[in-house]
C-alpha cells in the first residue's frame, strides 16, 4: 500500500523530471504512437518489481483541445494530475473530471479515453507497470 510520504516522494521525484532535472529519454516497449496534442516523454524505466515486469514513470502532456483516444494499457496505471484538468471516461465508470491534484489509477486492459483539457495544457505524471515485451498502450 502505498502511504501519502511514499506518495509525496514519488511525486517529488517526478516533479523534478518533469522539469528535467534527473530526466533522461529511454526508448520503451512499444511507445504508443504520437497523438496531435499530446507529449509524452519517459522519466525513468527499471525492472521490476518482479522479473519479467518493468516499471515506467512517464510525463504526459496534453495541450489544450486536444483528445487522447480510447486505448487500454497491459498493466496498471497509477496517474496524478500536476497541472490542468481534463475529463476521464474509463469503462464501467461514470466520467470524472480531474482537476491539479488529483489522481486516478485504471486497472489493467480497461479501455479509457482522455481530453477537454480545462484552460490551458494538462500535465500528467503516471507509472505504469507492465509485463517486459508488452506494448504501452493499444487501442481499444
Amino acid at each position: 500500500m502505498l502511504t501519502r510520504r511514499g506518495f509525496a516522494a514519488v511525486a517529488s521525484c517526478a516533479i523534478c523530471g518533469i522539469t528535467e532535472f534527473a530526466a533522461t529519454e529511454v526508448s520503451a516497449q512499444g511507445t504508443p504512437p504520437a497523438t496531435p496534442g499530446v507529449t509524452r516523454k519517459i522519466l525513468s524505466q527499471m525492472d521490476g518489481p518482479v522479473p519479467g515486469y518493468v516499471t515506467l514513470l512517464v510525463a504526459a502532456t496534453i495541450e489544450q483541445g486536444a483528445t487522447v483516444a480510447r486505448h487500454m494499457h497491459p498493466g496498471i496505471e497509477s496517474a496524478y494530475v500536476v497541472e490542468g484538468g481534463f475529463e476521464l471516461p474509463i469503462q464501467g465508470q461514470p466520467t470524472r473530471t480531474m482537476k491539479t491534484g488529483d489522481a486516478f489509477q485504471i486497472p489493467p486492459e480497461t479501455p479509457h479515453a482522455g481530453g477537454k483539457p480545462a484552460d490551458a495544457k494538462s500535465i500528467i505524471l503516471i507509472t505504469y507497470v507492465l509485463e517486459k515485451g508488452k506494448p504501452l498502450a493499444s487501442p481499444a
